[in-house]
């Protein structure tokens, strides 16, 4: 669990958890739940280093299959 808050830190996802706290930091100032949650939310993605994608695994792109190399044949049409 601590291998996830420490590692495979990026910009990406420093700048997320920059966001975060700016929002978290706003919605403190404007005194607005709603505006918090979505801040705490923003905050907690890139501290578990989760994401949209990485949930389910929806976004993976296998490569290795061999469909992905296959020829295509393209026909003139008049």
């Amino acid at each position: 669990m601590t291998n996830s808050f420490l590692n495979n830190w990026n910009f990406f996802r420093v700048l997320r958890l920059l966001m975060g706290l700016l929002i978290l930091a706003q919605a403190f100032v404007s005194k607005d739940i709603l505006f918090g949650l979505a801040g705490l939310l923003f905050t907690l993605m890139p501290l578990l280093n989760q994401g949209c994608c990485s949930i389910q695994s929806q976004c993976h792109v296998d490569t290795n299959t061999k469909s992905s190399r296959k020829e295509i044949k393209y026909e003139e049409v008049d």
